[in-house]
């Protein structure tokens, strides 16, 4: 017994697509900023400082007194000179009266009187620092100072953005078909 038989055959499509790409740009441009600092406002006041130096007993040690004081000292080592030489004299004369206790007063006193006391090496620097009077008072500084905020100006740009969509075309290259055949 012959079975019929059914054959088919199938052809599947094949579809051609053609694209063509889409383009992008973007573009962002700097922004336009402004910025200034001002100068912050600088405000001094000074008192100037006060030195006071006095040299009168330095330069009475250097000798370069005035007349009156120098007039004043001589007089006062005049006066104690003299008070001096009365007292020894004085004392000599009461030693005059008292010579027959014995002793030999006379000759003592030829002695001191006959011969110089020897003087003293006496070595001093002037001026002497330590008679130097100086007085100061100090000056003072106010410095005010008030900072200026910096002025910043900034305009922001918009991006400039240029799109072109991209496209894609299909064809068919092949159309799909099906044959059915029948065999017996």
């Amino acid at each position: 017994m012959n079975i019929p038989q059914l054959q088919i055959t199938t052809t599947r499509g094949v579809l051609g697509l053609q694209t063509t790409p889409g383009t992008q740009e973007i573009e962002q441009p700097r922004a336009i900023m402004s910025l200034q600092q001002p100068a912050a406002i600088l405000e001094m006041s000074t008192t100037r400082p006060q030195l006071s130096i006095d040299t009168t007993e330095t330069r009475a040690d250097m000798n370069l007194k005035s007349f009156l004081k120098s007039t004043e000292e001589y007089a006062q080592l005049g006066r104690e000179g003299a008070t001096e030489g009365i007292g020894r004299r004085a004392e000599q004369g009461r030693q005059l009266m008292e010579i027959e206790h014995g002793g030999n007063v006379i000759k003592q006193q030829a002695i001191e009187n006959g011969s110089r006391p020897m003087k003293s090496l006496g070595i001093m620097f002037i001026p002497n620092p330590l008679k130097l009077q100086m007085s100061i008072e100090p000056g003072t500084l106010d410095i005010n100072v008030e900072p200026q905020k910096p002025i910043n100006d900034v305009t922001v740009q918009k991006p400039v953005h240029r799109y072109t969509p991209g496209k894609v075309t299909g064809e068919m290259e092949q159309w799909p078909s099906i044959k059915i055949d029948v065999k017996w």
